[in-house]
């Protein structure tokens, strides 16, 4: 009776030890996988849902997450205005899930879909935006073109549609220094 005890005290033992064991290997395995989920993934995931976003330079922008590409993400805030936003420019979000995106493949149409492509459809639309800078500078426009690293912006007030009278002056604005861009017409569609 004795040896049974003993044999059945080592057995648990061995058994417990080998669930320790177990439960640290899942959960270092868990970490590394998501040590290699990026915050555009995160983001993915949360298609639908309100967020609010720090942005340098353009502070707090919140809105219901409808798009995100390799480096952008699209905002619908309450009265129905587009918010294009940089990634790069994000410097933390509120409202994010659970879930994550699976990781976008490098070779997709879609990854191949960034900032400035996105802005190169504002032209195409000859919409009235306003773009924040990354320093918070704020202007008023119409996009005219798209360069390769850059933007012009013609300037002229948000009421009033791009005309040569209207223009103020033209900005070319580097890409890089763009956080948020902001329809002032409700949907890009």
């Amino acid at each position: 009776m004795r040896w049974q005890q003993l044999f059945a005290d080592l057995q648990a033992q061995f058994e417990a030890a080998e669930d320790a064991e177990s439960r640290a290997e899942w959960a270092s395995r868990a970490r590394a996988e998501m040590g290699a989920v990026r915050l555009a993934d995160r983001l993915g995931g949360s298609l639908g849902s309100r967020l609010t976003l720090t942005c340098r330079g353009a502070g707090r922008v919140s809105g219901v997450l409808t798009e995100t590409g390799i480096d952008w993400l699209l905002l619908a805030d309450e009265g129905g205005r587009d918010q294009l936003v940089s990634m790069a420019a994000v410097r933390a979000v509120a409202g994010l899930g659970r879930r994550s995106a699976a990781p976008e493949d490098g070779g997709s149409v879609r990854a191949r879909l960034d900032l400035r492509r996105a802005l190169r459809g504002l032209a195409r639309d000859r919409a009235a935006v306003r773009v924040v800078l990354d320093d918070g500078t704020a202007l008023t426009g119409t996009i005219d073109r798209v360069g390769a690293d850059y933007v012009e912006l013609a300037e002229h007030a948000a009421d009033e549609p791009r005309r040569a009278g209207a223009v103020r002056g033209v900005q070319a604005i580097v890409i890089p220094a763009v956080a948020v861009v902001t329809s002032l017409s409700a949907g890009w569609d």
